[in-house]
């Protein structure tokens, strides 16, 4: 199934950076790219340890209603440099018409260099439920009650 997500590019955007694509046929997130503004680009732009920035995509979408866009993790980055987001998955709300960014956190003690054009996140497009809250007296029971936080096991 295929949904279609109709995106616009920023004024001052390069349109040289590829919008996001699926690396394999298999791939469930679509690599997104930054998008570095102008004066930004041939140096890229160094996120410091234990800090975080909000890098621009260049880009606005528009989200069929029912849908959110998930924005998550490139694994390699997390994994080999300690860059990953401070919220994740973030989403973008199909009622959003803003441009989107991508926030990023770098966990490690090196400073990372973020390159104009680099992969940086993920874009998964979800279907979304709505659901209606009410409150009762009485809640149903179950094997598992009121334990949580590692109440079923180690971890």
């Amino acid at each position: 199934m295929s949904i279609l997500i109709k995106l616009k590019r920023e004024d001052w955007a390069d349109p040289q950076i590829p919008l996001p694509d699926y690396a394999t046929a298999g791939s469930a997130g679509a690599d997104i790219r930054v998008n570095l503004r102008p004066e930004d680009r041939a140096a890229g732009v160094t996120l410091a340890p234990w800090s975080r920035l909000l890098l621009p995509t260049g880009l606005i979408a528009e989200i069929p209603q029912g849908y959110e866009i998930q924005v998550r993790p490139r694994s390699g980055l997390s994994l080999k440099h300690g860059i990953t987001l401070p919220n994740t998955p973030g989403t973008i709300d199909s009622d959003y018409r803003g441009p989107i960014g991508v926030p990023l956190i770098n966990l490690s003690d090196t400073p990372y260099t973020i390159a104009h054009g680099e992969r940086v996140a993920q874009w998964v497009v979800a279907p979304v439920l709505q659901a209606r809250f009410s409150l009762t007296q009485v809640l149903g029971d179950t094997a598992r009650g009121s334990g949580g936080f590692g109440s079923t096991g180690r971890g």
